[in-house]
């Protein structure tokens, strides 16, 4: 029980400190928006946490995360992208932690895991921006989906496949998270 407690604390605090690398990340970008926008400094402590801490803290973490920014810093703005990113994130906190977990553990698991939870992501930001938009009786088109989901993201995306795998598998064999083989 005592170890439960242990692991549970853990993973509270490290939340916090994802949830905190969510709210400064994007500072490093705030000079030139369109690079936050390419780059996506958000998502990188979401993915983390969902490897990290697993799914319940990904999925919490992923989904205040953003709602929680736009209310402190007024960005990115509440409605609709907010809200929008809130399920995307939550998504991905929620994916990571579950296929790294079902998964097995090979480094090959770890960049399935994560390239799955971006797809899937991506999908749930889709879907909930064509409702948000068309709350605001705005168009939300295929070309916008893949403009925002893909193309525009693509640096971003390629430094989530650098980066994460590195540092779960760093992690891993300092012993800090389940191990990969």
């Amino acid at each position: 029980m005592e170890l439960l407690n242990k692991l549970s604390t853990k993973r509270l605090v490290l939340s916090g400190l994802f949830l905190a690398l969510g709210l400064l990340f994007p500072f490093l970008t705030a000079q030139i928006p369109s690079l936050g926008s390419r780059l996506l400094p958000m998502h990188i402590p979401v993915l983390l946490c969902g490897f990290i801490c697993g799914w319940p803290y990904g999925l919490i973490i992923g989904l205040v995360l953003p709602v929680f920014r736009s209310m402190l810093f007024g960005m990115p703005p509440m409605f609709p992208t907010a809200v929008a990113m809130a399920f995307e994130l939550a998504a991905y906190g929620l994916m990571t932690g579950l296929l790294y977990k079902l998964l097995p553990k090979k480094n090959v698991s770890i960049y399935a895991s994560l390239i799955l939870s971006m797809v899937c992501g991506r999908i749930v930001w889709g879907i909930v921006s064509f409702f948000l938009y068309g709350l605001n009786e705005t168009a939300f088109t295929w070309e916008i989906f893949m403009a925002g989901a893909f193309l525009n993201a693509i640096p971003g995306i390629v430094i989530q496949i650098i980066i994460i795998p590195v540092a779960v598998i760093a992690l891993s064999k300092a012993k800090h998270i389940e191990s990969v083989s």
